[in-house]
């Protein structure tokens, strides 16, 4: 019998893929640059879709575990839920505890979310920097983010659910939680020091292009939005689907951050993976209309650093943190506040122009 996990989960798959389908399928079907209106609209659906899937877990949460006793409730509670580190429910009271449960974990969600959203505001500044660096025409920026993002769903669900098996192994789970942490507090720290120079990628000695390279039969220039061609009866590789690899290549990269910080919002793979594929798809959308502001928000990735520092240092200290009754929900006032902060520095003091860009602005006018 297929468990309600898997039903859960398979219509939450289906409906994406369908969504992704309707944009590029149905409303798309020529490779076009995207206007500010679309990518507007989109990020709009899928912030709103978003949303609605929140209520669903607020209110029929349950339901994706198959939880329809107090016994089935506990379960899940001492397997994923950090309601078994929170003070003890009413064990007599099903439905006050139940409603309890789809409150923490919806609100997990939403945390999860809005921490995975901003977290992978970084990886448009990278991608930006790939399309510039290959030459990227303009009106294929959405084919790649599109297979981009299918591919990114597969590479998340293994790295997510390898997670969720090593954090509740036995031997393994003790100290794996603290292992994310640390790394976590090591990524934050460096990309607080780290300086983000924008210089180009070296097209040439990127491992991803060396790499396809070596295996691979490469066609030396873009044949439109194809992937590949055909030629003297060899299938060949054209520099689109290299770029894609690449976004893929970094796609990962980025995930080996991301993926534990939210875990150190819950434990529940189902909701780590829920909240990762929102964001991821609501941020592709987004990238059309955010590469053009995004120079505006200079202390972003300052803000970000001292995300991962937080999650890395909660995590670190779960077990403090909850004997002095630090509750899930604090975690989304503290992102929101260091967002909020980064944000609003970015505006109050904006960054000076270099000496190379007032000439330039100096000489078109």
């Amino acid at each position: 019998m297929i468990s309600n996990e898997v039903l859960f989960f398979a219509a939450f798959i289906v409906f994406i893929l369908g969504m992704l389908m309707l944009d590029l399928g149905v409303f798309n079907k020529k490779s076009h640059i995207v206007s500010f209106r679309e990518a507007t609209i989109w990020s709009v659906t899928w912030v709103t879709v978003a949303i609605i899937f929140y209520l669903i877990i607020r209110n029929y949460g349950h339901v994706m575990h198959g939880i329809e006793n107090q016994a089935q409730l506990n379960d899940v509670i001492s397997k994923y839920s950090s309601l078994k580190e929170a003070p003890p429910s009413d064990p007599k009271n099903y439905e006050q505890n139940l409603d309890n449960y789809r409150r923490v974990i919806a609100l997990e969600f939403l945390t999860g979310y809005l921490l995975e959203y901003s977290l992978s505001v970084d990886n448009i500044f990278v991608i930006i920097l790939i399309f510039v660096s290959f030459k990227v025409r303009e009106q294929y920026y959405k084919k790649i983010l599109f297979w981009g993002i299918l591919g990114a769903i597969v590479m998340r669900f293994l790295f997510i659910f390898l997670g969720s098996a090593l954090i509740q192994n036995e031997v393994v789970g003790k100290w794996i939680f603290y292992l994310f942490g640390g790394f976590l507090l090591y990524s934050g720290i460096k990309m607080f020091f780290d300086k983000d120079d924008g210089e180009a990628i070296d097209t040439q000695k990127h491992p991803i292009v060396r790499l396809a390279s070596r295996y691979f039969s490469v066609f030396p220039r873009y044949v439109g939005d194809r992937f590949f061609i055909q030629r003297y009866g060899r299938i060949q590789i054209t520099p689109l689907f290299v770029v894609l690899l690449i976004v893929e290549f970094t796609d990962l990269i980025f995930a080996v951050d991301s993926v534990p910080a939210v875990f150190g919002v819950t434990k529940d793979p189902y909701i780590v993976f829920f909240s990762n594929i929102f964001a991821i798809l609501g941020l592709r959308s987004m990238f059309f209309f955010l590469s053009n502001i995004m120079h505006m928000f200079h202390y972003l990735k300052l803000g970000l650093a001292f995300l991962l520092i937080f999650i890395g240092a909660k995590m670190l200290l779960h077990k403090w943190l909850h004997s002095i009754g630090f509750e899930n929900h604090y975690s989304l006032f503290v992102i929101i506040f260091i967002l909020g902060s980064s944000i609003g520095a970015s505006l109050a003091f904006p960054a000076k122009k270099k000496e190379g860009e007032e000439t330039k602005e100096q000489a078109s006018v």
